[in-house]
Order: C-alpha cells, then structure tokens, then sequence
C-alpha cells in the first residue's frame, strides 16, 4: 500500500493550524475554504497535507511532530471549511507541550484555546469524539 510521494509545490503557502491536546490523541484543525485536490500523508513521526482552495491557492503544510503518533489508528476529515485530522498517540496519556519536534513555533501553528483542557485528571474523556472520527465511511 504505497502512497505517491507529495511532492511540495513550487508556490504555495502553509494553511492556517488550529491543534488540541488530548489524552489518547491530538487533533489538528487546517482552515482551508473548500478545500480540493486534497493529498494526505500521515507518517509515525511527520505529516503532509498538500491541496487547494476555493480560488485555487495552492497550500502545503509539513509538521514534523513532538511524538510519534499511530498511523493505522489516524483519521482526516475533508470538511467545507477545514480539514480536521485526529491522531492516536502512541504513547498514550503523555501530553504534548507543542505540536512540532522543533521548539520553534511556525506563525501558521496556534492553539485551539477553545478545546483545549486540562485532561491529566480526567478519566476516559474524549471517547466520543474519537468514535467520531472512527466511523469514518
């Protein structure tokens, strides 16, 4: 099952990152305005998203992540205005202090503050919105 290599574009521009921490996962949120042409490759310890816009701007982001992640257990969502990714953690219960392996933090990467939480002392929160995404046709 091998993917085609995503090749970067020679112009692009990276789509905006929204990102939350879990405790089994890590959801990434790319804002892109109907998006097209929407290439994927989730890999343990990086991904690409490379696609087009409603205008036909090209955008291509690669993240190389703080911790390995489950590739057979990760999910991606096309949706009208983002394309959602929920990523299963291989080291479950270990929270992410960023997103990136690199302390340095790209302008198009922010913190979804509004779901984001303190999930240490939680017991099996988030179930649903991982069933969510796992009943993905």
């Amino acid at each position: 099952m091998n993917k085609p290599k995503i090749v970067r574009p020679e112009v692009s521009q990276p789509a905006h990152a929204l990102w939350f921490d879990r405790k089994k996962y890590v959801t990434i949120n790319f804002v892109v305005q109907k998006p097209t042409d929407v290439q994927v490759d989730i890999q343990p310890d990086k991904m690409i998203l490379c696609c087009k816009n409603d205008t036909d701007d090209v955008f291509y982001n690669e993240l190389h992540f703080y911790d390995k992640v489950q590739i057979y257990d990760s999910r991606e969502r096309v949706h009208e205005r983002t394309i959602n990714f929920l990523l299963r953690k291989m080291k479950p219960d270990v929270a992410w202090p960023r997103l990136q392996k690199d302390p340095a933090k790209p302008s198009w990467i922010s913190v979804d503050f509004d779901n984001w939480r303190d999930w240490e002392h939680e017991e099996d929160e988030g179930k649903a919105e991982y069933d969510q995404y796992m009943d993905v046709s």
